[in-house]
């Protein structure tokens, strides 16, 4: 089997270390210390996050999606499959870095979504976009670290703390959808999300869609 090729590495904000990207023929890999966060042939769930929550927002008029976290771009790209031609899309990502990533290395991936022209890119931190615009976004999509439970940044616990899904369930407009990707479940976060006011689906989706692979955890919540 063919090793594994350093690409690039980039520092996270805050303490959150470094992140790596590595190549292996046409597979990609971006890790933090020995934890893997996105695999090029595991995304089925980062698709399965945006189809269900854009679904319900797409006849919306002008729908307004936030998303927290590029990743390699799956998630925006599932999205933007979605929506009509009048939606705008921002993403929010804290690494310059993995911005660069997407217009370099990885952009064929997902089929070059950051040139979709609906799509504006806002690096820093979602948390201040989410406190920034009360009733604004028609959905929000946090595809942040690991989930709730985070790896990378111990900043991002703030983003699933009760402060912070009561600020997410302030930016949304009536009937918007909050959704949430974890790698596993977590019941606790799960009865915070539900006190937030929020109406709440839980739903575990193939690692890797229509090819199976582990189950990781989707939320949606629903501004009533």
């Amino acid at each position: 089997m063919r090793p594994w090729e350093l690409l690039d590495t980039a520092a996270v904000p805050g303490e959150g270390g470094e992140l790596r990207l590595y190549r292996r023929g046409d597979e990609f890999s971006i890790k933090a210390g020995p934890i893997e966060l996105m695999n090029s042939r595991v995304h089925g769930s980062e698709d399965a996050l945006a189809e269900l929550a854009c679904k319900q927002v797409a006849t919306h008029p002008q729908p307004k999606i936030l998303i927290g976290g590029l990743g390699m771009g799956y998630t925006l790209a599932a999205a933007l499959k979605q929506l009509g031609a009048d939606a705008e899309v921002v993403v929010a990502e804290l690494v310059p870095a993995v911005v660069n990533w997407n217009r370099g290395e990885l952009a064929a991936l997902a089929q070059h979504p950051l040139d979709d022209p609906r799509v504006t890119i806002y690096e820093g931190d979602v948390a201040e976009l989410i406190r920034s615009k009360p009733k604004h976004y028609d959905a929000i999509l946090l595809d942040v670290d690991n989930g709730p439970e985070g790896l990378t940044r111990k900043e991002n616990d703030a983003l699933y703390s009760p402060a912070g899904l009561a600020s997410a369930a302030t930016a949304l407009k009536q009937g918007g959808i909050f959704g949430v990707w974890s790698i596993s479940p977590d019941n606790g976060f799960s009865r915070r999300l539900r006190h937030s006011g929020l109406k709440v689906d839980e739903i575990r989706a193939r690692a890797r869609g229509r090819h199976g692979g582990g189950r990781h955890m989707i939320w949606l919540g629903k501004k009533q």
